[in-house]
């Protein structure tokens, strides 16, 4: 028969393995919280950094638009939110109405083709229609081709759709301002591959420009934060855990 001693012995050690196993998942834990934590911190950096960039950009004397030399190597980090300038005609007759929510309400932003003086193709956002005047506005805008001169902010193609709605080409239902889609919509060719949010014009019709929001979602403190907490509370209880086993295990018998 097996001893009660030798019962307690093997219940014992299981015991002691199990609180080992646990404690080094604990471990693990406060590993992986200060990580993250790093982690927001870096990211914290890098969104610092990019909102410095684009409040320059945006403040930035105006330049010329990127011409087909500039298209190759154009992107996001580098060319979003420049202050550019374009000098063209409006193609009136291919104009898009993007479905948009703004401070103004729900409506459209009309995005309408300007051939440049330099030879090609830029969208501009020339800005926004209210849901209740866009048959008014299609009506008066629709065989727009005045020469025009165009301040904006370079923006970067919004491709596929929006949140949870795909842009539909064939039924000219618009989401998002997707540049090849729109171009190929309206056989339009030698086109830049963004568009340009027009300045506000300072005109009370519509559409309304300057509506552009320039805003950065920027909580990676409180995140690091968040994630340092949940680090301290778990090392903290392994080391009450690892203080009472100790206790136990040194107590009188």
């Amino acid at each position: 028969m097996t001893s009660r001693a030798g019962i307690g012995s093997h219940s014992a050690s299981k015991g002691s393995a199990s609180r080992f196993l646990l404690a080094l998942l604990g471990l693990f834990g406060v590993l992986v919280f200060l990580g993250l934590g790093v982690w927001q911190l870096e990211r914290r950096v890098w969104k610092l950094d990019l909102i410095a960039r684009v409040d320059q950009r945006i403040h930035a004397p105006v330049v010329d638009a990127p011409g087909p030399r500039d298209w190759s190597g154009l992107s996001a980090p580098d060319y979003e939110y420049r202050h550019v300038r374009l000098a063209g005609h409006f193609l009136g007759s291919a104009n898009t109405l993007v479905q948009a929510v703004t401070e103004l309400g729900g409506g459209y932003w009309v995005l309408t083709p300007m051939r440049s003086d330099r030879g090609f193709t830029v969208l501009v956002t020339r800005g926004f229609v209210p849901q209740e005047r866009k048959a008014e506005f299609e009506r008066e805008n629709a065989g727009l081709t005045s020469p025009a001169t165009v301040d904006g902010l370079l923006r970067i193609s919004e491709p596929g759709g929006g949140f949870l709605r795909r842009n539909d080409p064939a039924a000219d239902r618009w989401y998002s301002r997707d540049v090849d889609a729109i171009a190929k919509a309206r056989g339009l060719t030698d086109v830049a591959p963004y568009f340009v949010d027009a300045e506000a014009s300072g005109a009370a019709g519509w559409p309304r420009g300057g509506l552009t929001v320039v805003t950065f979602r920027n909580s990676h403190l409180v995140c690091a934060l968040t994630w340092f907490a949940l680090a301290g509370l778990l090392a903290m209880a392994l080391a009450r855990q690892v203080f009472a086993d100790r206790l136990q295990v040194e107590a009188p018998r």
